[in-house]
């Protein structure tokens, strides 16, 4: 099982990113996906999730309405559109389908 972020980086508030998450090692279109984010000093945090045909997605109350998760089950890669960032989105992002195995995650910087 592998994951690879990518697309993070430093942004000012109100920019954006779009964070890829390439998988290998299972069977993605069957996989539920979700991203998470870890802060500094701080416990790792679901952010979004989606099934795995897409049809149920849900986001934290904290990204609700500025993150978008999706995901191209041919490329097994699961996608998020961050807008409107804010410096409280600071972290570092991964993707999991409930593995134990982690990715080294891409990391968010917000601010100006």
């Amino acid at each position: 099982v592998q994951f690879v972020e990518s697309g993070g980086g430093l942004v000012q508030p109100g920019g954006s990113l779009r964070l890829s998450c390439a998988t290998s090692g299972f069977t993605f279109s069957r996989a539920d996906m979700n991203w998470y984010r870890q802060a500094p000093g701080k416990g790792r945090e679901l952010v979004a999730a989606i099934t795995s045909t897409g049809g149920r997605i849900n986001y934290a109350d904290s990204v609700k309405g500025r993150f978008t998760i999706s995901r191209d089950n041919a490329k097994s890669t699961v996608f998020l559109q961050m807008n409107s960032l804010k410096p409280e989105d600071t972290a570092v992002y991964y993707c999991n389908a409930g593995f134990l195995k982690w990715g080294q995650g891409t990391q968010v910087t917000v601010s100006s």
